[in-house]
């Protein structure tokens, strides 16, 4: 059982996927949000489908595929939290987690455009599972509380322009932000059924030639360790998405692999969480 919405872009419905029906959520809620993940939504859906409670949504198999939960408050990003990353780029182990912000207007659906800037010349790609928190989080006793506060769990593409991020001074930010740069989707699985989020491979194509092949095994820290982290420096609030960082593979780590130009197109995947696709255009 997963979640989705779907529709055109601002207009998307929710939805609930099961034994290959979809199933219409209106009648529980207006969308996928943090009120509904907060109020139990996700059990309370479970429980309506099984009940035969919910209507199908006709003409799903049309639906442009939006991501698979509203614009959250914030998206908070995790650097350099696998070790073959760390290594490919040239960083040292960090001793803490890398933490930066990313513009929650960045989400489109999983099948989306995704726009080159205007002067970029480094867009690169970054498979990352994303983690969607269900309860407010703040200052958590320790990590194995943690994962008792996530709603679910997501494939989420994390490009960055890496000139703009590394080379033009300050922040990450700026190289993370670029209008479309965070390709949500195309479902979101409750975390009740990801039996370990520690023992997920994640896979990256471009042009159909594999990028990148890793595991969340081989993250320096944790889903649980992240999320307790994180409650220690701010609130995290139900919608929120946490990207958790990315394997090696990165255009960044490998000199002669050329970044990212208009016509290329990326597929990526993560056990369990589904496959997206995206194309490359101008800005």
């Amino acid at each position: 059982m997963t979640f989705a919405r779907l529709g055109a872009p601002g207009a998307e419905i929710p939805a609930l996927r099961h034994d290959g029906v979809v199933y219409d959520l209106r009648s529980l809620t207006a969308d996928i949000d943090g009120a509904f993940l907060s109020a139990d939504g996700l059990v309370r859906a479970r429980a309506a489908v099984e009940r035969g409670e919910l209507a199908h949504l006709p003409g799903a198999e049309g639906l442009r595929v939006g991501a698979p939960i509203a614009p959250p408050g914030k998206i908070v990003c995790v650097g350099l939290n696998y070790h073959d990353h760390a290594a490919e780029t040239g960083a040292s182990v960090p001793a803490e987690p890398v933490v930066f912000m990313k513009d929650p207007s960045t989400i489109v659906g999983p099948f989306d455009d995704v726009l080159i800037p205007r002067t970029s010349t480094k867009t690169d790609w970054e498979i990352e599972l994303g983690v969607v928190i269900g309860t407010t989080a703040r200052y958590l006793s320790s990590p194995d509380d943690a994962l008792a506060y996530v709603a679910g769990y997501v494939v989420s593409h994390d490009v960055s322009e890496r000139e703009f991020q590394l080379e033009r001074g300050g922040q990450w930010d700026k190289g993370k932000s670029c209008e479309t740069f965070n390709p949500l989707g195309p479902d979101l699985v409750p975390a009740t059924d990801v039996a370990d989020p520690q023992a997920l491979g994640l896979r990256l194509w471009v042009n159909g030639v594999e990028r990148q092949n890793g595991s969340t095994a081989s993250q320096i820290f944790s889903v649980a360790h992240v999320i307790w982290y994180l409650s220690q420096f701010m609130v995290l609030r139900p919608g929120d998405l946490v990207n958790t960082g990315t394997p090696a593979g990165v255009a960044l780590g490998m000199p002669d692999t050329p970044y990212l130009r208009a016509g290329d197109v990326v597929e990526l995947e993560i056990d369990g969480l589904g496959r997206a696709r995206q194309t490359m255009v101008q800005a």
